[in-house]
Formats: C-alpha cells, structure tokens, sequence
C-alpha cells in the first residue's frame, strides 16, 4: 500500500518542488535586484558629491530608485501565504 501511496503522490509532490523552486529563484532575484538599486543609490550620492552630476538629476534618479526599492518590499511583504482568512498570496478577502 505504501508504494502504491507513493506512486499517486509522486505528481503532487513533483508541482509542490516545482512551485518551491520558482519561488526561492524570485526571491534571489528580487534580492539581487534590491542589492543593485542599493549600490545604484549609493553611487549616485557619490556622484553628487564630485559635482558629476546636478541636484535635478539627483533627484531624479534618486526618486526612482527609492520608488523601485518601495515596490520590491511591498511585494516582499505582500506575498504571504493563503489562508482561510485571506486569498492567494495573503491578500484579504
């Protein structure tokens, strides 16, 4: 009987790994891009500090590079799990 459980769980185990692993890659990636928005930031503060660029530009930039960063967390935050309470990706119902 038990391989006979395992031979019908084998697909749904096989989509659970597939979902955990598309996951797991989103997140490296948004936490890739956050690392890169940062560094971006700073550069930018160092480029205002040479007079490489104005305080226009720099603010410019610098709006947009926040703005992006705000998205990426509120993604973050907002990609909880389901519950009864709550729908797909924890939003409320």
């Amino acid at each position: 009987m038990i391989i006979l459980d395992d031979i019908l769980m084998a697909p749904v185990r096989s989509i659970s790994w597939i979902f955990r692993s598309v996951h797991k890659a989103v997140q490296d990636e948004q936490a890739k891009e956050q690392t890169d928005l940062r560094t971006r930031l700073s550069d930018l503060y160092r480029e205002l500090e040479r007079g490489e660029i104005t305080e226009e530009q720099f603010d410019e930039q610098e709006s947009q590079l926040l703005d992006r960063l705000d998205a990426l967390k509120e993604a973050q935050e907002g990609a909880g799990p389901a519950t009864p309470e709550t729908g797909p990706g924890g939003e409320n119902r």
